[in-house]
């Protein structure tokens, strides 16, 4: 193998066996893309979000909310745009590759990795809870283990088969949703009163904002909570029929699903019986919105699995996206290359197995160590930490490919353009500030970000040293640096 370096990097050149080895297949069109999108939210509306009420009041979340679809929709621009025109399986870390260097998209992937690996962990905790009250005589354990072996295993059959299972379980959960609002809506459960009834630090109700101006910062990551996800669709570029079409449709079709669905849970969920104050301090606050709804004339294991129609479809969406990511971070060097072969249905089989053992471990670790009560809030602000990081990220590098490379072919532009991307940086910052200063996490932000040091110094040590040039995300960023110096050399030999 012949090698080269640019800055801290080394490269080798691989053979073409290497890349047929990690191929992937074209099966999706918009609509599986839309499900795909959608599907890995749509537990958010389920449950995790209603935290913000006990932390924030009803005032305090619904302001975090607003200003959090704000940077959703900034950034699902930005993303369509980059998207088309680096179509890789990489996303995120494909983006920030060629904005920032290799050093740049290895950070950017590895938080990405964080936020798909510890999220279908969250929602796997909370699946055993739902199912484990109808069956309680089955560990909790078992559900985790089972759903991930179940999940995982339609995932490496097949693309095609992942995403249109995805897609009857999206649409499931989604009219689930729909029966909920509309029957909130005509048997008269909402009262507009209940929406205020945390009371304030004096006992008092009634109040938009409980706790203040500081209450909209504490709710932030929950507000996240309705919209955490979306950005995954990139990762299927080098799966989609047609991405220059298809990504942007799917992308800005589902962030506009997702901002009515979270209008009208945060409204009609919040106002049912119980009010605020319920619903914030509920583990389950559609299935208590439910029986708030249709009291008697519901049982609980009905409620229960109602609830774990959501669960089911984000858990089972984003075993997909952790599985590209570390598919792509592999196939590039960054992560031990053994990881990104693929089966003989063209899936990263290795790295969906790997994220499952990762996320697996997290919960028995948890549990053993007797977190289990704390474990969904605990990593639920990890997968945040992580996810805003990376927008961050990613914004930037928005903006910067848009100054330094105004001639990168764009077939979908950002009708927000740069003032779009800045907008959605300063909002993630905002969020990411508010992860870090939260008090309750602090313990697990810390674990994130010395995990986020060991990966850095891997890359440092060790991985820098073995990138692969014919890699796609690698091999286009490599070509503009080329063709950047060899525009100077002109330049230089002009004068």
């Amino acid at each position: 193998m012949s090698e080269k370096k640019t800055g801290l990097a080394s490269y080798e050149n691989v053979d073409g066996d290497y890349l047929e080895k990690r191929s992937l297949k074209k099966s999706a069109g918009w609509v599986l893309l839309w499900a795909l999108g959608v599907g890995a939210v749509i537990s958010g509306d389920y449950g995790g979000w209603n935290i913000g009420l006990k932390s924030g009041g009803f005032g305090g979340l619904a302001i975090a909310t607003v200003l959090m679809a704000i940077m959703y929709v900034c950034m699902v621009f930005s993303i369509a745009e980059l998207s088309a025109a680096l179509p890789h399986a990489g996303g995120f870390y494909s983006f920030t590759r060629n904005a920032l260097g290799p050093t740049g998209g290895f950070i950017c992937g590895l938080t990405d990795t964080i936020e798909y690996v510890i999220t279908p962990a969250v929602i796997v905790f909370f699946i055993g809870g739902y199912l484990g009250s109808i069956l309680p005589d089955v560990p909790k354990e078992a559900w985790w283990s089972g759903f991930y072996v179940v999940f995982v295993g339609i995932n490496i059959l097949g693309v095609k088969l992942t995403l249109r299972a995805g897609l009857v379980v999206t649409l499931v959960a989604f009219l689930v949703l729909v029966v909920f609002y509309i029957s909130v809506l005509t048997t008269g459960s909402f009262e507009a009163e209940r929406l205020l009834n945390i009371p304030d630090a004096n006992g008092e109700k009634g109040y938009f904002l409980p706790f203040g101006w500081n209450g909209i910062f504490v709710a932030l990551p929950f507000a996240i909570w309705f919209y955490l996800a979306i950005e995954q669709l990139p990762l299927a570029a080098e799966e989609s029929h047609d991405v220059v079409r298809d990504m942007p449709k799917a992308l800005i079709w589902g962030i506009i699903t997702l901002l009515g669905l979270s209008i009208f849970t945060l409204v009609l969920n919040t106002g049912v019986e119980g009010g605020a104050a319920v619903i914030g301090a509920s583990d389950a606050p559609l299935a208590d919105g439910f029986k708030a709804v249709f009291k008697d004339g519901i049982t609980s294991t009905s409620v229960n699995l109602i609830a774990v129609t959501g669960l089911v479809a984000s858990f089972y969406m984003i075993i997909y996206a952790y599985g590209r990511v570390l598919f792509a971070l592999s196939r590039a060097g960054y992560f031990p290359r053994w990881l990104s072969k693929t089966s003989r249905f063209h899936t990263p089989h290795r790295a969906l197995i790997l994220g499952a053992l990762v996320g697996l471990a997290s919960l028995f670790l948890l549990d053993s160590l007797g977190k289990s009560g704390a474990v969904g809030g605990t990593l639920l602000n990890m997968a945040v930490f992580g996810a805003v990081l990376s927008y961050a990220m990613v914004m930037f590098s928005y903006v910067k490919l848009r100054l330094t490379r105004p001639d990168l072919e764009r077939p979908y532009r950002s009708p927000l353009g740069i003032p779009g991307a800045v907008i959605g940086g300063a909002l993630s910052i905002l969020a990411l500030a508010s992860t870090i200063l939260n008090k309750d996490y602090q313990p697990a932000i810390i674990g994130v970000a010395v995990f986020l040091a060991a990966g850095i110094g891997y890359y440092l040590v060790y991985s820098r040293h073995r990138l692969v040039a014919q890699a796609p995300e690698e091999e286009v960023a490599l070509l503009a640096k080329h063709l950047d110096e060899l525009d100077g050399k002109r330049e230089v030999s002009d004068e």
